[in-house]
């Protein structure tokens, strides 16, 4: 009777959701945290006053296999999609599953920002460095660092198996010609862990239990602003970026409205939206939040989304291998 119930009540959700979606000008699937897709579109609606838009907030796994059903069923519901990283919407370019619409504000943006063909573009840099306890013997300031002895048994890093972010990181590091797959086999070596989400590295460090993690930018800098033992560092060899692309849907029964949404989280006003927010503009020429060094001082270093889509499977088989892990 419970599960009755349950599967009464999401019958009844989803065509709640349905019905809202089609009453819509405009339907947003996005993975970003609820108040910062909230702020997203408020500011699209105060600047295109008089679209109506529903938005459904998931991780980009849950969002990709939501979407996929709809797919699969003949009646995908987003119009526009803004999500944890590239390698995700080359997959769908790919497969035919997106619009291409050529932005005339992709001119402010580093080209490797964007897809040359207009499927996808980068929205804002999430970068992946380390976090250190302030009690921790060792500064970091290279990612060779946290294979050295004193680091020894001290690192906490996020998997793979549970974070995109993760294996974007991976596959930029390993791609730098004096880190590569031994880099983590050092890391291994040297009593590194790797398990669950960005999360779980934060609690671990900021606690003490211990000094060293890889983890996304924002979540120490936020932290340390409200005075947790915590520092972030952007190591000197460069750090790898997910940067939350947005695209349209070949499916979109709203075009018009969708390369509004597209041109807005592009704009310079969109931009500053996601800066209040606590992120770095993908934008050039933007200022970036308080904590961060200046942008031109951050080194991002390049993923080719097409080679590291092919990879993916190989890649988290590797890194599972190495580290022994499930997720």
């Amino acid at each position: 009777m419970k599960n009755l119930l349950s599967a009464f009540s999401a019958l009844v959700a989803f065509g709640m959701i349905a019905g809202a979606a089609e009453a819509a000008d405009l339907v947003l699937y996005t993975s970003q945290p609820n108040a910062d897709a909230q702020a997203t579109v408020d500011g699209f609606k105060a600047a295109n006053p008089g679209i109506e838009v529903e938005w459904v907030r998931d991780g980009t796994p849950q969002i990709m296999a939501k979407l996929n059903a709809e797919i699969q069923a003949g009646n995908p519901v987003a119009d526009v999609l803004l999500i944890a990283d590239t390698v995700t919407l080359e997959r769908m370019k790919q497969a035919g599953q997106l619009l291409a619409y050529k932005s005339p504000e992709a001119a402010n943006y580093d080209k490797a920002l964007y897809d040359a063909d207009g499927y996808y573009y980068s929205t804002k840099l999430i970068t992946t460095g380390i976090m250190y306890n302030t009690q921790a013997s060792m500064k970091p300031a290279s990612w060779a660092d946290l294979a050295k002895p004193e680091a020894k048994g001290l690192v906490t890093m996020p998997s793979p198996l549970a974070s995109g972010a993760a294996l974007i990181h991976a596959q930029t590091l390993t791609a730098v010609p004096d880190l590569g797959w031994d880099y983590y086999k050092q890391l291994k070596d040297n009593g590194a862990i790797a398990a669950g989400g960005n999360g779980g590295v934060l609690k671990s460090v900021a606690s003490g239990e211990k000094a060293y993690g890889v983890v996304v930018d924002y979540m120490p800098i936020r932290e340390k602003a409200k005075g947790a033992p915590v520092e972030f560092v952007f190591p000197k060899e460069g750090v790898s970026a997910v940067t939350e692309p947005a695209a349209i849907l070949a499916s979109t029964k709203h075009a018009e409205n969708a390369r509004k949404f597209i041109d807005y989280v592009l704009s310079e006003k969109g931009q500053e939206g996601f800066l209040k927010l606590g992120y770095i503009p993908a934008r050039n020429g933007m200022a970036v939040p308080a904590g961060f060094p200046a942008r031109d001082t951050i080194k991002v270093l390049p993923i080719n989304a097409s080679e590291a889509l092919k990879n993916s499977e190989n890649d988290v088989k590797t890194f599972s291998d190495i580290f022994g892990t499930k997720g």
